[in-house]
């Protein structure tokens, strides 16, 4: 068999196809609860915090500079960058990841429940035969 048959019987099998979809879905419903969060939830969470825009809250470890320069326009200092640990943008996205897992739940949750609602087929009862021979052995005993 050759590799890019191989390949070919691989890609098209259902989990494979069922996963690629699964990805593309989970990549856009993360975009749209991205959306939710940053336009409708964050800007609430400010208001109940007296204004807090959490995309600006950071703690500054070292302060930014900018570059000097002569009348000349030649550099004297450079600029320096600030650095600062954006714990405001973190927060932001746990509550992006908390909507997206409890989403997850519930679909979970519900294939679950539609797959024990189907009731287990009852046993078969006896065949024709095993109903004669239970009759012939009940007669013996006679």
């Amino acid at each position: 068999m050759s590799m890019m048959k191989e390949f070919k019987e691989f890609a098209m099998r259902g989990n494979l196809v069922d996963t690629a979809v699964a990805f593309v879905m989970g990549g856009a419903f993360g975009k749209v609860v991205s959306g939710f969060v940053d336009g409708m939830v964050m800007p609430l969470v400010g208001m109940l915090t007296s204004g807090v825009d959490f995309k600006e809250l950071k703690w500054v470890i070292q302060h930014g500079t900018a570059e000097v320069k002569d009348a000349a326009g030649a550099v004297i200092t450079p600029a320096v960058a600030e650095v600062s640990v954006k714990y405001g943008a973190f927060i932001t996205v746990i509550i992006d990841f908390l909507i997206v897992a409890f989403a997850i739940f519930m679909v979970v949750k519900a294939v679950n429940r539609m797959k024990k609602a189907e009731p287990a087929p009852p046993p078969p009862g006896p065949s024709n035969e095993e109903k004669l021979l239970m009759e012939i052995r009940d007669a013996l005993r006679k």
